[in-house]
């Protein structure tokens, strides 16, 4: 299951504060009573002692729903980049960030098993440089300085390849949090970024160690085949890929997976199996919302593995 989150807040150690006084009980129900096997959260706040981690697991535990393993890494959320990267005449603003962000670790991700990782083969790819991409597609007319590229993350968020040993077999889980292909200018910085970040995923799903292990590639991907600001051939790449399959949700809204107040609805968080997995089901789980909530609704997949 994949679930763009309410658990991030705008300052740090704020989302532990909440956790430690229930006050995010209202986000997490709707995972403790789906009760997926594997759950990959985007928008949730990272500490570097993995406390607000823990703390969501013990909360999912107290609701029945034990997921006693765990993956998080710190995200480019929130990271300086000395540079100002939207042109504003303003530095150290959150658009200046490595990922966009108002402090470091802001909107993170955190992946949760109730199977164990096998954390030799796990990999963080967070840090693979935007330049240096077969086709990076970067921003034209030299928008990026050279010093600005030669650390700029190709990912906003994360990017992850994590193993799971479940009990009929490895399974690899691959995941990210996509730029949202909006709120930039005409060099279309974002646009370009969520476009080379799908295409990341595209060519890394096309390695010869890829066809010898199941894997899911899941997450929220912020790009619409047929809407939004996204360039669409970059999510139509993915959706039409041999390795993968796009199962069809059962939910009577079929495939949007989030909704904004003011009418915008798009489908931009994906859980796309490999096609040795098969597939017995797949739903938008369009359970009623609270006020506090995200926008967007959990997207699972059912699957085993062949």
């Amino acid at each position: 299951m994949t679930y763009h989150t309410g658990l991030s807040r705008d300052g740090p150690a704020l989302l532990v504060r909440d956790l430690m006084a229930a006050k995010a009980d209202e986000q997490l129900r709707p995972i403790a009573h789906l009760a997926p096997d594997i759950v990959v959260l985007q928008n949730v706040d990272f500490d570097h002692d993995r406390i607000a981690a823990h703390l969501i697991q013990t909360r999912l535990a107290d609701m029945g729903h034990e997921m006693p393993f765990s993956y998080a890494a710190r995200p480019n959320t929130g990271i300086g980049s000395g540079a100002d990267l939207d042109r504003n005449g303003k530095l150290g603003e959150p658009r200046d960030m490595l990922g966009y962000g108002r402090f470091a670790g802001q909107g993170g991700m955190l992946l949760l098993s109730r199977f164990p990782l096998v954390d030799e083969q796990t990999r963080d790819l967070s840090h693979v440089l935007w330049r240096d991409q077969e086709t990076p597609d970067l921003p034209a007319g030299g928008f990026f300085p050279d010093g600005v590229l030669a650390i700029l993350p190709l990912h906003t968020v994360n990017a992850w390849d994590v193993v799971i040993q479940t009990p009929t077999g490895p399974l690899r889980v691959l995941t990210s949090h996509a730029s949202t292909p909006a709120f930039d200018g005409p060099e279309d910085r974002n646009g370009l970024r969520n476009a080379a970040e799908l295409g990341f995923w595209r060519r890394y799903i096309e390695q010869p160690a890829l066809q010898q292990m199941p894997f899911v590639l899941l997450g929220t991907l912020n790009n619409d085949p047929s809407g939004g600001e996204g360039h669409r051939t970059a999510i139509q790449s993915l959706l039409n890929h041999d390795a993968l399959q796009d199962p069809h949700s059962t939910d009577a809204n079929g495939g949007i997976t989030a909704e904004w107040a003011f009418g915008l609805a798009l489908r931009v968080d994906y859980v796309l199996p490999s096609s040795r997995l098969r597939v017995r089901a797949a739903k938008v789980e369009r359970t009623p919302r609270s006020s506090g909530e995200s926008r967007h609704y959990p997207v699972w997949v059912d699957v085993t593995l062949q």
